[in-house]
């Protein structure tokens, strides 16, 4: 499994359950990685989505414990059903894409996380732990800079070198 995300200076993912930053780059990169594979998120990332509905061409799962049923997406009601519903799809074509308690939960059993990086602060309320300060994690790939929507941003991927296993 995989994680995917924008991060601040500060590692900041969000701000009132939305994104901090308008970059065109990062959201193309996310919508061409992303599409045609298998989504993982919380319930509030669900609900920041335009009208609350889940993301076209591909498969939503949904932690959501008082969620109703959906037919657009696949809701689940606990981590152990999340696990198994994860299970059904290879590990390489499954990304969690938020939010702050999802990637918390997940980042453990996360081979990859694709981080791009923006040169800014975005006075975050929900931040992603700092890869660069965690031994498990090693940086294997750092674009050069950018410049999209006034900012400058880096993509960047870090291997988790100790990946835990269920």
């Amino acid at each position: 499994m995989k994680a995917i995300l924008h991060a601040d200076k500060n590692w900041g993912i969000g701000k009132n359950n939305g994104l901090m930053f308008k970059i065109p780059a990062d959201m193309k990169f996310f919508k061409e990685t992303t599409t045609g594979n298998v989504v993982v998120m919380g319930s509030n990332t669900l609900k920041s989505f335009p009208g609350g509905k889940p993301l076209k061409d591909r498969i939503n799962i949904v932690l959501y414990p008082d969620g109703g049923e959906r037919n657009d997406c696949k809701i689940v009601r606990s981590v152990e059903e999340l696990f198994t519903e994860i299970d059904k799809y290879p590990p390489d074509k499954v990304y969690v894409i938020g939010g702050q308690m999802m990637y918390r939960t997940l980042l453990p059993y996360c081979e990859e996380i694709l981080v791009t990086k923006v040169d800014a602060e975005g006075d975050a309320d929900a931040f992603f732990e700092n890869l660069d300060k965690n031994s498990d994690f090693k940086l294997v790939y750092e674009s050069d800079p950018v410049e999209t929507n006034g900012y400058f941003i880096r993509f960047t991927t870090y291997k988790n070198m100790n990946i835990k296993m269920r």
